[in-house]
């Protein structure tokens, strides 16, 4: 779309992407004994709920996987177009985050439709199919309600070798610990949420897709992996470190932030998701020296955020590393 959008989508919702989430202490209580069922008459699920990984994976046959994952939020910028591209490459990652290739996605859309004119929901529909159509990914149709409150993402289905998955329980002491996208996403979005203020660094830091970091984080042998959404990045980190056996050290100084995310963070841009996220993994971390700013910086709720990796690829700044669990699955340094 060309100009200021007609209507601030933002507006129309009670929080912004990724930030939306059930908190992640809440959803655990939820989840909690799902797993203890009686165990599938298909025994190829070989990555199902009991980790929280980011995908669920089932065995077809020798070398080759289907994977299956779904992700939608209420609007995280105001551009219509945008908030389409920056929701289907969040759902997309997903599939790269566990090692896997998108095949073909159908759309979840919830508009208020006596409210938002159809014309903002065709240009959400656009930017989702234009970031499928980058990742090679089909679109075949999708389903949709009418909602008080506009939502729109993804249900994608794609394909793995189950012998070279990225799982986040295969952390291994003494692996370095890389991130491919800078982190500050959750400030930004909050303080263009309240001021209409347009950070386009940021859009395009979410419309990214991760395809190329996930074939990089194969290429080089990698087994161990998630993306860093919701969460934030100790969030994301903690299940990992906890699904692992492990012990994550974050080297505060080495984490990466947009332009602007320290000033948002100041200026009091701190979303409702990322204090809860602080509060889930507080108990578990070992801040060290580090002050509430840097805290809240490392939860942040991100959206569409990069891929954290058990590894090193060319590009993606070393933050930390896995070590032998110790009394905390988390440090910081």
């Amino acid at each position: 779309m060309t100009g200021p959008p007609t209507k601030r989508l933002t507006q129309y919702a009670h929080g912004g992407g990724c930030a939306c989430k059930i908190p992640p202490g809440e959803l655990e209580e939820v989840v909690a004994g799902l797993g203890a069922a009686p165990a599938s008459p298909n025994a190829d699920l070989i990555v199902g709920l009991d980790t929280g990984d980011d995908a669920a994976v089932v065995r077809l046959q020798d070398g080759l996987a289907a994977v299956a994952t779904a992700d939608f939020f209420t609007p995280v910028v105001d551009d219509p177009y945008d908030w389409g591209r920056i929701a289907a490459a969040n759902a997309l990652s997903d599939v790269y985050a566990i090692g896997g290739r998108p095949l073909v996605a159908v759309n979840l859309l919830a508009w208020p439709r006596g409210v938002l004119p159809f014309d903002l929901a065709r240009e959400v529909l656009r930017g989702g199919l234009d970031v499928a159509a980058e990742a090679g990914c089909h679109v075949g149709g999708g389903h949709s309600v009418d909602d008080p409150e506009p939502k729109y993402g993804m249900a994608v289905t794609g394909v793995a070798d189950p012998a070279r998955l990225l799982r986040n329980d295969a952390g291994k002491p003494g692996t370095p610990l890389s991130l491919t996208k800078p982190l500050g996403l959750g400030v930004l979005n909050n303080r263009h949420k309240a001021t209409g203020e347009v950070f386009a660094h940021a859009v395009a830091t979410m419309a990214a897709l991760n395809r190329d970091a996930s074939a990089a984080a194969l290429d080089a042998g990698i087994a161990c992996a998630t993306d860093v959404t919701g969460f934030g990045l100790l969030g994301h980190l903690y299940k990992m470190a906890r699904a692992s056996g492990v012990t994550a050290v974050v080297d505060a100084a080495a984490v990466p932030y947009l332009d602007g995310a320290r000033a948002s963070l100041r200026d009091g841009y701190v979303s409702g998701g990322t204090r809860r996220n602080l509060d889930w993994v507080a108990p578990h971390t070992d801040f060290g020296a580090a002050g509430e700013d840097e805290r809240l910086l490392l939860a942040d709720a991100q959206t569409s955020g990069g891929l954290l990796l058990a590894g090193e690829i060319p590009g993606a700044p070393v933050i930390g590393e896995l070590i032998p669990a110790g009394v905390h699955p988390i440090v910081v340094r």
